[in-house]
Order: structure tokens, then sequence, then C-alpha cells
């Protein structure tokens, strides 16, 4: 009890959270904590004041969501599958908080052959739908609102007709502040736009006459074809970079 004789509120306060998460992931805010909670990442409970209160477990939970953003360059939703995984015990590699010890990039396994796994035309099916206003782009991706004016400037980002961006604008982003630790500036990366424009023109090309056609399941098929023939693309960008690497490096 207080002096006062009220009740004295159990738990963290955002800012303490805030506080905590700091020393290990200096470019965390409020309004990040506050973005991963409204996706579900996080759910703290609440004073009857409306206050909200952060436990131990809460805090662990952030610290896995923002390491594995920023270590493993892990989507959100990927990140919420293996929370909830772990939640329902399904991940047989979990310690107290329930949390994976060991995270998959881009949540899949290796490939049979020990190879790195290449993309298939489920990578490129559409999920529901994310819509990021500006603010909370920047928050999710960690850059400031000069990088998304450069990453907007050369074309890498793109807001969508109502002015909103996706789950995908996101990892762009952090892509290419990743990048820019090596001394590559988003103007650099302007040829992987144009790069990437003139293969999903050629995708269009190909995939027209099979939309135009008259029967009801064009659409569906005209859908499946574009995500093969994507999976295959850039299965084959994969592999040339690959081989370039390979000659530069001797391996």
């Amino acid at each position: 009890m207080t002096a006062a004789g009220r009740p004295q509120r159990e738990g963290l306060s955002i800012g303490a959270v805030l506080a905590q998460l700091r020393k290990d992931f200096p470019d965390v805010t409020i309004s990040k904590i506050r973005f991963l909670e409204s996706e579900g990442l996080v759910q703290p409970g609440r004073t009857p004041s409306g206050y909200r209160q952060f436990t131990a477990a809460d805090v662990e939970r952030l610290r896995f969501v923002l390491a594995a953003q920023r270590d493993h360059y892990l989507p959100l939703k990927v990140i919420k599958e293996q929370l909830d995984a772990a939640d329902r015990g399904a991940d047989p590699g979990v310690s107290s908080p329930r949390l994976p010890r060991k995270l998959v990039p881009l949540g899949r396994a290796d490939a049979d052959d020990g190879s790195s796994p290449m993309p298939t035309a489920d990578d490129f099916v559409t999920a529901h739908e994310t819509r990021l206003t500006q603010e909370q782009l920047v928050a999710e991706a960690g850059i400031d609102d000069a990088m998304l004016g450069e990453l907007q400037q050369y074309g890498l980002l793109r807001p969508g007709p109502a002015g909103f961006y996706d789950a995908d604008a996101v990892r762009i982003a952090r892509t290419v502040k990743a990048m820019t630790e090596f001394g590559i500036e988003p103007r650099h990366l302007r040829a992987f736009r144009a790069s990437a424009d003139r293969e999903v023109g050629l995708l269009e090309q190909i995939a027209a006459p099979v939309y135009r056609h008259p029967d009801a399941g064009a659409r569906e098929r005209g859908d499946e074809l574009v995500r093969e023939l994507a999976a295959l693309s850039v299965t084959l960008h994969t592999l040339l970079v690959k081989a370039g690497i390979r000659g530069m490096t001797g391996g």
C-alpha cells in the first residue's frame, strides 16, 4: 500500500521498460513498443486508469522481438509465429520465459543438401495486407525521416495508392539500413530498383495473355504463373550472384 492508502501499481511502466531495453537496443522508442503491442507481439496489462503494466516476461518477449529483427531481419509475422509456437509449447527448444533459444533466418530450415533454401511460389502469396503509416514504418524499420525520404527519392520504397506501406516496405527499409553500415547509400541502390522493375516487366509480359483469357479461372491461373515465375526469377538471380562471388573470392 502507498502512504495515501491506495494500492501500489504492480509491474513496469512503458518508460521503465524503455530504460531497460535501451541498454541493448539504443534505437528503441516508446512508439516502437506501442507499435509492437498493436501488432500483438506483447500484451501488457492495464491499471484501472489505463496505464500499461509490463511484467518481466513482457520485457524478455520484447527483447526477443527486437533481437530477431536486428540480428536476423525476421518479419514480424514470422516472429509472432515463433512466439505463438513457443507459447503453445510446440517449440522443443524453449526456455524461460518460453522463448525459442535459436531463430532460423527467414523462418525456414536449411535445404536437404545443406545449401541455403531458395524461394518457392508460396513465398509470393500475398498474405493479409499490413497498412502502415509513415510514422509506423519509420518506427518499425528503425530509420529516420531523412532515410525514408532517400528511399522514396531513389525508388526503393513506394507507398500504396492510399498512402500506406506494407510489411515488405519495412523489410526493404531495414535491409537498406543494414547496407548503409557498410558505406552503401540509398542512391547507390537505384540499380536494384531498375533490375527489379525489369524482372517484373518480363513476368507481366508472360502472364498477360493468361490474365486476358475469358474463362473464370484465368485470374487464378495467372496468379499461380506469376508466383512460379517470380520464384524462378529470384532463384536465378541468387545463383548468378553466388557464382559471381565465387569468382571474386576464389571460393
